[in-house]
């Protein structure tokens, strides 16, 4: 009687539970992120930040030679008959211009600048930009970087290298008192541009 009397109430608990519409959801017990468990936590949306790492280094160098010169002789005879009064004469001139300029210009800059992705274009490819700000001594040090880079480019680690930027805009920019003294003053520079 007590088996009877157990089916009737898993019968009618069944029944209730079909009939009101009562659903079950399972859930994980892991968090759901948009990496999964096995990803790597790579950059891939917007928002998303990584490291670029800075190595670039460039080397320009430029020698010019010039050289000019022209030269011209004039002779004149003494004069006869009614032109004895003519004395003779002679003239001559030169003229010379050589010019010689060279230039070197070396710069390198390695470090690590972590930017934001700001955009994921069409073809996966993603905008990022960044900025750095260092205070020393009342000397701000500021790199900007901007550029576009491949998904496929982004390292395991979240990083990718610099010369796989492109249309990279990397800009170094600096103000205090110390970047002030490294600049001409006012009159310098108004002597430069007129002469």
């Amino acid at each position: 009687m007590l088996k009877k009397f157990l089916t009737a109430i898993l019968t009618a608990t069944f029944l209730l539970s079909v009939t009101t519409g009562a659903t079950v959801e399972a859930r994980s017990l892991w968090q759901d992120s948009q990496w999964g468990m096995f990803a790597d936590k790579k950059a891939r949306d917007v928002g998303d930040i990584l490291t670029i790492v800075i190595s670039e280094s460039t080397t320009q160098t430029a020698t010019k030679s010039r050289s000019n010169s022209k030269s011209g002789n004039t002779t004149l005879n003494a004069g006869t008959g009614i032109f004895h009064f003519l004395a003779a004469a002679s003239a001559g001139g030169s003229d010379s211009f050589t010019a010689n300029g060279s230039a070197s210009d070396t710069n390198s800059f390695s470090g690590q600048i972590t930017v934001t992705v700001v955009e994921v274009l069409p073809n996966d490819n993603m905008v990022i930009e960044g900025t750095q700000s260092i205070w020393q001594n009342r000397d701000e040090h500021k790199i900007t970087l901007r550029g576009i880079i491949r998904r496929a480019d982004v390292t395991a680690n979240n990083t990718v290298p610099s010369y796989k930027v492109a249309d990279a805009t990397l800009k170094f920019d600096g103000k205090g008192p110390l970047n002030a003294k490294q600049r001409q003053g006012i009159l310098t520079q108004i002597f430069n541009f007129l002469f």
